[in-house]
């Protein structure tokens, strides 16, 4: 597979990259790329930022907040992570799933002596621990992909970054998180460095280094570190994009924690935003658009719900579940 060489640790920068590879490299071939980013939390896009971090840690230890344009959950970056973002072509939207876009990964991790599987709704496990959480974006016919690898990652510093979803995880405590995952060097051969993990990876995604390098022009990264700078690393995007609405209601399906939130006057949806850490592949923002002004009456909602491919914006959330969640 083709790539691109990525070495910037600034989260601001690594995630307006990945929503321009998406959107705006002009490349017939599927690629990806290897980056990190320097401490940080990375939210969902549907996320809201003020319950997912722990604003007190952040600010005394420097961690950066960014939010992504995909979905899913919260998750803590540092240079102890490696991730990797593959740019794929696709048809039809609805038939995207998570196992076979992890699979190259698993397959080179595999080619280094380390067992791991696919599992759950987007995780890669080594020995039942995860080692990585996966998330994806559709647009313009283009999948991107993106995922982590916990090479080294200090766990502690992950705990204390991050407000930990009761409904997931019992305990807060470190020894809660440290049962459920597991860093990749403790599955290498000792000694073995992240540098030298990284290029493992990318010897073997680029077909033993035989596929060509795209590289970025000065217009390109020009373009990335404008996004980086007016969107990525602005407050607005970060904290502002979850306001506050007056009806609120939140769940944990099968298919991830939906939490919807509304403004409702005379009888008609005034605001309405859907919040989780839901899976979907296309931007919730479109439905939540189609809403406003609806009447509040779950046959009406129901109707504009039946015009889209529910699964595609909500992951493995069913309409029927949406619903119940708004009205019951």
């Amino acid at each position: 597979m083709r790539y691109l060489i990525n070495p910037s640790t600034n989260p601001y920068f690594n995630l307006a990259l990945d929503e321009y590879a998406m959107k705006y490299i002009d490349c017939d071939d599927d690629f990806f790329f290897l980056w990190q980013n320097e401490p940080s939390v990375i939210i969902g896009k549907n996320q809201n930022t003020a319950e997912e971090i722990n604003q007190k840690f952040i600010d005394d230890n420097g961690v950066k907040v960014a939010r992504r344009v995909s979905g899913g959950g919260a998750v803590y970056h540092d240079l102890g992570n490696l991730n990797f973002t593959f740019i794929i072509n696709v048809d039809d939207p609805s038939k995207v799933n998570y196992k076979k876009y992890v699979q190259p990964v698993i397959d080179a991790l595999e080619s280094m002596g380390v067992k791991a599987e696919a599992s759950g709704r987007n995780d890669i496990l080594v020995d039942g621990l995860k080692i990585s959480g996966n998330a994806q974006r559709v647009a313009n016919g283009k999948l991107m992909h993106h995922g982590t690898l916990m090479f080294d990652v200090k766990v502690e510093d992950l705990v204390d970054a991050l407000n930990v979803d009761p409904d997931k995880i019992t305990s807060k405590g470190v020894k809660s998180v440290r049962s459920r995952v597991t860093n990749i060097k403790e599955h290498l051969p000792e000694g073995t460095t992240l540098q030298q993990f990284w290029d493992a990876l990318q010897y073997y995604l680029s077909n033993q280094g035989q596929d060509e390098e795209i590289v970025l022009s000065e217009e390109d990264i020009a373009k990335i570190e404008f996004e980086a700078m007016n969107r990525f690393s602005t407050w607005d995007w970060i904290y502002g994009y979850s306001p506050e609405f007056n009806l609120k209601n939140s769940r944990r399906f099968p298919g991830g924690k939906l939490e919807v939130l509304m403004d409702v006057d005379h009888g008609r949806i005034e605001n309405i935003r859907f919040i989780g850490d839901y899976l979907g592949v296309e931007d919730v923002e479109e439905i939540e658009n189609r809403l406003k002004g609806v009447r509040f009456h779950q046959k009406d909602v129901e109707a504009i719900l039946d015009s889209y491919h529910i699964g595609t914006y909500f992951g493995g959330i069913k309409k029927e579940e949406i619903l119940d969640l708004m009205f019951n």
